[in-house]
């Protein structure tokens, strides 16, 4: 006999507490106050349209949100900042707080298949992300909202097909870090004696996905987008558009090398007890044209139906363009969001939410906490080219002589102390996504102009202090990261965060162009386009040395560039590492960048480890004295982080963590659970 697994998959459906006058529909972990399928309890939910929206909509509070905003040892521990997020596995951040499983765990290379008490091992814990108990919901309101009285039929299709994009998400987060997963197709009684639930092929995993968001995409009963009067409270549903996008990724995982390959991707070093859970069992070419296709197909519908488009700039300055992106990601109304996902914490007060982990509460940004210490690398801030689109290559830049303008770049006037004519010099994404040296610290929300004081990143500085030459908090590195966080704007708003982007769908469809057909040409388009909106150069034109046009491996690398640059911290640029298996990657020690102002003295600089603005500016020196202009001339070391030094540094990249163990307590319950490879 099969050992249950109710503990995950048979959570009851709702408990309704019955008051003298008031009926208390309890969500969340009140699931388990009563066994699953009681009669009850699902007669009254779909007794009442309202109760069923409400069920809904207790689902939608639980997907996946990838911003770390809250202490918990609930499900979901998505949001949970003691866990850590997976950017930070990649090679664009690194996480310098050190209380995460990120930092004690994965860092150091002692990850297993054990669980704590509270259910957590690895940073998406299998049993305490609410990835069951939404699959099981999702397919309890298909199965029995038909029977809702005073709720029309069409309302009735929508939700059904909401709910299967909701099951389909939840699956995909967890395919993403597991591979093939056991396949749920009912809600249960909850009064099984046992269940058999196999863990199924990656094949099988992803055509039940697909198989979701075709009937989804075939009934046409989600609207395309959520628009007028209709938006400030339809927002954040799943649509049509947003079901069309999640298949181009679901494929897109599916079709990259780590399951789609003529080798599976641990290669012989382990075996396995089922193969196919975490391979396709060779390589399938026709996987990138269904991707292709599924891309073409969105296109083609936003084409017709509108609404989506990358956000264009007003007008060519830099900061025309940073706030063009800007608007693109974090305004909730933007075109360029396909799916958000929201939280109703309001993310102020004492409960280190979005806001007071990010900005601290001081308007100029110099607070935050160092929960949030995901500090961007040197190797990701030289992913970003300069503002015309050509590559930033650092070796040139110091032989030119160009180091001192690498962030930006500006006039030293008699008697004006701050630079004048500031110009930026770098890819205007930089700037909003990575606090950098000599950037104005104020955005203006009407027209994106900056302006104050600016950020002061050398040793000593008033902004980042000893953290670069300490390799510490929240500045460890030499920068810090400012995706998601844009001040004042968001005190006392619930934070959204982005789980699929309209840019993004623009570059998998570049990438599926140029693995199914080798049509770079095509593919360029896609990717010119993303550039374009924030004033860079074709990519043609900006890599006249790489062939792009014909030498496939050089164009692949820019469009994985493009991904890291336009989608940090939407969870995409660790999963690319991932799904292409740059073990190299992973074993490349990252790096951060301590820079140290230079100050006049007599016919030589020397170095100077204070600060500018808070000592100087606006202090009455004197115009000779060399502290009065603001610092423009610096010395710059690129320096090996130590802090959490990772594992695969040193010791290679063991390719069993390419997935993620199940935890070693449910691959022993025996319902068929087979373990990644290695663990």
């Amino acid at each position: 006999m099969k050992l249950n697994i109710k503990n995950i998959i048979g959570a009851s459906l709702l408990t309704l507490s019955l008051g003298a006058c008031t009926d208390t529909v309890k969500f969340g972990n009140a699931f388990l106050e009563k066994a699953p399928g009681g009669t009850v309890t699902a007669d009254t939910v779909f007794s009442n349209p309202e109760y069923t929206r409400n069920f809904l909509a207790g689902i939608y509070a639980t997907q996946y949100y990838n911003l770390p905003t809250n202490s918990t040892n609930a499900a979901p521990q998505c949001q949970n900042y003691w866990k850590g997020m997976p950017d930070a596995l990649g090679d664009d951040f690194h996480l310098l707080f050190n209380n995460t499983i990120v930092f004690g765990k994965y860092y150091n290379g002692s990850l297993t298949s054990a669980i704590d008490g509270n259910k957590n091992g690895n940073i998406y814990p299998y049993t305490n992300e609410y990835i069951w108990e939404n699959v099981r919901h999702c397919w309890v309101l298909i199965e029995n909202i038909d029977k809702v009285p005073d709720m029309t039929d069409a309302e009735k299709a929508r939700i059904k097909d909401e709910a299967r994009c909701l099951l389909s998400y939840a699956y995909f987060i967890a395919f993403r870090f597991y591979g093939g997963l056991p396949i749920i197709n009912s809600s249960f009684t909850g009064a099984e004696a046992s269940y058999d639930l196999p863990r199924r092929s990656v094949e099988s995993t992803v055509n039940f996905m697909v198989e979701q968001l075709n009937t989804v995409i075939k009934n046409k009963a989600l609207p395309w987008a959520y628009e007028g009067s209709e938006a400030a409270s339809e927002t954040g549903h799943w649509t049509l558009a947003g079901a069309m996008a999640l298949k181009c990724k679901v494929l897109q995982f599916a079709a990259s090398p780590l399951f789609n390959d003529s080798q599976p991707y641990w290669q012989g070093k382990y075996t396995t007890e089922a193969d196919t859970c975490a391979w396709y069992g060779g390589s399938k070419p026709e996987l990138w044209q269904q991707l292709k296709q599924a891309c073409a197909d969105f296109f083609a519908q936003m084409n017709a139906n509108g609404h989506y488009h990358l956000v264009q700039p007003l007008g060519t300055t830099q900061e025309d363009y940073r706030y063009a992106f800007r608007s693109g990601y974090i305004l909730q109304n933007s075109p360029e969001i396909l799916h958000s996902i929201r939280r109703s914490n309001n993310a102020h007060g004492n409960d280190y939410g979005w806001y007071n982990l990010g900005w601290g509460g001081k308007a100029n940004g110099s607070g935050g906490n160092d929960r949030y210490a995901y500090c961007p690398t040197q190797e990701y801030v030289e992913m970003f080219p300069w503002a015309d689109g050509t590559p930033f290559d650092w070796d040139k830049a110091e032989k030119e002589g160009k180091l001192d303008y690498m962030f930006v770049k500006g006039d030293t006037v008699k008697g004006q102390q701050m630079l004048q004519n500031l110009q930026y010099t770098r890819d205007p994404r930089l700037y909003e996504t990575v606090m950098v040296n000599g950037d104005r610290q104020t955005l203006n929300w009407g027209d994106g102009r900056a302006s104050g004081a600016n950020w002061e990143m050398w040793v000593g500085g008033t902004t980042i202090g000893t953290a670069s030459k300490t390799n510490s908090g929240k500045y460890g590195t030499g920068y810090r990261m400012l995706k998601y966080i844009v001040g004042e704007a968001m005190r006392r708003k619930k934070p959204q965060w982005n789980a699929i982007m309209l840019s993004d769908i623009y570059l998998t469809y570049a990438e599926a162009l140029l693995q199914a057909d080798n049509n770079a040409t095509e593919a360029i388009k896609y990717v010119d386009a993303v550039r374009a909106r924030v004033g860079l150069k074709g990519l043609v034109e900006c890599n006249p040395d790489k062939n792009l046009t014909s030498n496939k491996q050089a164009l692949l690398d820019e469009i994985m560039r493009e991904r890291a640059c336009d989608l940090a911290f939407q969870m995409e640029h660790y999963f690319d590492m991932i799904r292409y298996k740059r073990a190299d990657l992973f074993e490349r020690p990252l790096h951060g960048l301590r820079i140290y102002r230079l100050v006049k003295d007599g016919n030589s600089w020397k170095r100077e480890e204070s600060q500018w603005y808070n000592k100087s500016f606006n202090k009455k020196l004197a115009e000779t004295d060399p502290n009065f202009y603001e610092p423009s001339h610096f010395d710059f070391e690129r320096f090996q982080i130590t802090t959490g030094a990772r594992y695969w540094w040193s010791n290679g990249f063991d390719p069993k963590w390419y997935l993620t163990p199940f935890p070693i307590t449910e691959v022993n319950k025996g319902y068929g659970l087979t373990q990644n490879a290695g663990w």
